[in-house]
């Protein structure tokens, strides 16, 4: 216990540099094959961390090396403060785990499985009524957490497991695709949850998906992992920056004179470039929102004939293709890009 303390204070000595997850050179072998291939990353305390990648591009092998399920087969990781291979039980007792399958029993109640939960991490009778009580505001079920879980639907199992993941107040919650096989409505429900968990309970979330909107919605920071290797990681905006500049789209009406509104524009504070195809003329910009109305102003004072004037941002999409070669489907599986950057068709 000594030898244990003093590893834990030794990795706590400077509050700065303490990472709730933290990992160097993580690999996992399955045979021949390498599902994780040498991953470092740092999540700081009370960060939203979206893991973003396909199907099969090693995700949950992630997850469950983090989660202590299964060991890495080379490298180290800390969850924490703690080695998940020498200090795994102080790493469970420490975290939340939603997983992709929930392990619900049907025929329990919510209230009933919360409890059991909780008893098994060691609180007392009266501690897990003071957590039912806190979950009940948090994870929003209703009545229906008196109700057998077979009578829940797809987006109350997950809210339900949201909540078992939460009863003993973990610092690290994983979430592994919480969201995937769900409505929309249901999805918006969940997303609402998992922000909440991070703004007013502080809680570090460690989020896997297959969902580019899931990722830029709710994380602070993204990392995209393709084939077992994070190939870009930063905040969803400075991803998308990283890809190119926001544009403002300006339809000329036919037959309208072009000339004369190109070189206004081009004149514009802020203005990065201006080009010509057809009918269309393409404002890059640091800042398309602030841009919007001084260009809609000056193509007014040159009598310009507009037919419409839109707004397009790069997306994580637009990374996701510039870092991988591919775009990512909805239902997490790649698709192969033409020369145009249109999508063929899939594969695993």
């Amino acid at each position: 216990m000594a030898i244990e303390t003093l590893e834990r204070t030794i990795i706590k000595q400077d509050e700065d540099t303490v990472q709730a997850i933290r990992a160097e050179g993580l690999v996992r072998r399955f045979g021949d094959t390498v599902a994780v291939g040498g991953v470092d990353l740092q999540v700081a305390p009370g960060e939203i961390y979206g893991f973003l990648g396909p199907n099969g591009a090693g995700k949950t092998t992630m997850v469950r090396m983090l989660v202590t399920l299964i060991s890495p087969t080379e490298g180290r990781a800390e969850v924490a403060g703690y080695d998940v291979e020498t200090h795994p039980g102080e790493v469970r007792l420490r975290i939340g785990v939603a997983l992709q399958s929930s392990a619900l029993d049907n025929q329990q109640t919510g209230v009933e499985i919360l409890r059991l939960q909780g008893r098994l991490y060691g609180l007392s009778r009266r501690e897990v009524d003071r957590r039912l009580d806190e979950l009940r505001d948090l994870v929003d079920i209703g009545e229906a957490l008196n109700k057998r879980v077979k009578s829940y639907s797809g987006g109350m199992r997950r809210r339900l497991d949201l909540a078992a993941a939460l009863v003993h107040s973990p610092e690290v919650l994983f979430l592994d695709e919480p969201t995937t096989g769900l409505d929309p409505v249901s999805r918006a429900r969940v997303w609402e949850e998992v922000r909440r968990l991070n703004d007013e309970l502080g809680v570090t979330i460690f989020l896997t998906t297959q969902y580019l909107e899931e990722a830029d919605r709710l994380a602070d920071r993204v990392g995209i992992i393709d084939r077992g290797r994070i190939v870009a990681e930063g905040s969803p905006e400075a991803l998308k920056r990283s890809v190119g500049q926001d544009l403002v789209i300006v339809t000329l009406n036919p037959d309208a004179e072009v000339a004369g509104p190109i070189e206004r524009l081009r004149n514009l504070p802020g203005v990065a470039n201006v080009e010509s195809r057809g009918d269309e003329v393409f404002v890059s910009t640091e800042n398309g929102a602030a841009l919007l109305a001084p260009v809609a102003v000056e193509l007014s004072s040159a009598g310009a004939s507009v037919s419409s004037l839109t707004l397009r941002t790069p997306t994580l999409d637009d990374v996701f293709l510039d870092v991988t070669g591919h775009r990512l489907s909805l239902d997490g599986r790649l698709e192969e890009v033409d020369s145009e950057g249109g999508a063929t068709h899939d594969h695993a």
